[in-house]
């Protein structure tokens, strides 16, 4: 996963507990939390976090100004030069809603000026930068995003809940901008399930464009797989089974009832499975699923912790 927001080092041990490969986000945002008050404080919070676990082999991390509605250019410029310094990715939430670009260029921006391009401005769209959502693109951010290998996170479900619009997957597509696939925090979809986030983004695209052969069943486990990896920097490492990289593997049951016949594996994954048909996980070669049972887990603290939140909930 590719985490953003407060107290990340809470998510780190979270992640290391559960042997699951995480990019952790170093939040920066320009008003006062329980967690800094500062965007200097977010920074110099975050950076000595990734100092303290920079040799953890199942952590990466990733600079992450909230979005440009809410960070300053300051702020995004001292950004700009820790991530050409550090070889760190930047995660910033972008063109999410219409508002947004009207507000950004009349908070942070020059008049009329679209966020990407105040991105582009200050030195940050490039191979580095994860734009998240990118909702809202006409063809010049298209064309910015890849004229200088900057990634798009899809998040569809997110951008449907909060009635934020549908992203014009095919054109990011055509221009060969690479896209993976997110699914936005548990506020803005609740299920956090990536296999229902491939086929929605696959349909959502077909039926955006009119085009049936947008994002096909092999282009969207791409863009889930591989396609994350590589806006993460990571694809070298892992996002696909090749020689060399780190065993993170992921087994479907495909023998069930309602995957039944199967004429073609990879569409199946894509239209046809939930996170119900993951049997096993492997991470790093260390198995953490094992036949739908959490393995770093107890039965009795899984059952502890459920019991709690329904006590909470009551």
């Amino acid at each position: 996963m590719n985490d953003m927001y407060f107290f990340p080092e809470a998510a780190a041990e979270a992640a290391l507990r559960a042997g699951m490969r995480t990019a952790l986000g170093l939040i920066a945002i320009e008003f006062p939390t329980a967690y800094a008050a500062t965007a200097d404080e977010y920074l110099t919070k975050g950076l000595a976090l990734r100092d303290h676990l920079r040799h953890e082999d199942l952590l990466s991390f990733c600079l992450a100004p909230h979005a440009p509605y809410t960070v300053n250019d300051a702020t995004f410029a001292r950004i700009a030069g820790y991530s050409a310094e550090l070889g760190l990715p930047v995660h910033v939430h972008v063109h999410e809603t219409a508002h947004e670009i009207a507000d950004t260029a009349q908070a942070f921006g020059r008049a009329g000026e679209r966020p990407l391009a105040r991105l582009h401005r200050l030195g940050l769209v490039n191979p580095q930068l994860i734009a998240v959502h990118a909702v809202h693109l006409n063809a010049e951010d298209i064309a910015l995003l890849a004229k200088y290998g900057a990634s798009v996170a899809h998040c569809p479900a997110s951008n449907l809940k909060l009635a934020s619009g549908i992203a014009p997957l095919a054109n990011l597509l055509d221009a060969g901008v690479n896209v993976g696939i997110g699914t936005d925090g548990a506020a803005s979809n609740n299920r956090l399930d990536m296999f229902a986030e491939m086929r929605l983004a696959a349909l959502l695209a077909k039926g955006a464009s009119g085009r049936a052969d947008v994002l096909p069943a092999h282009a969207a486990l791409r863009a889930a797989t591989l396609g994350g990896a590589q806006a993460l920097g990571l694809d070298q490492r892992t996002g696909s089974i090749a020689p060399g990289k780190s065993a993170d593997l992921t087994a479907v049951n495909l023998g069930g009832i309602g995957t039944l016949p199967v004429f073609d594996p990879v569409s199946h994954l894509v239209y046809a499975c939930g996170r119900e048909d993951v049997s096993d996980v492997w991470v790093a070669g260390k198995q953490v699923v094992k036949m739908q049972q959490l393995s770093w887990i107890e039965n009795e603290e899984l059952e502890s912790l459920a019991l709690m939140w329904q006590n909470r909930l009551r």
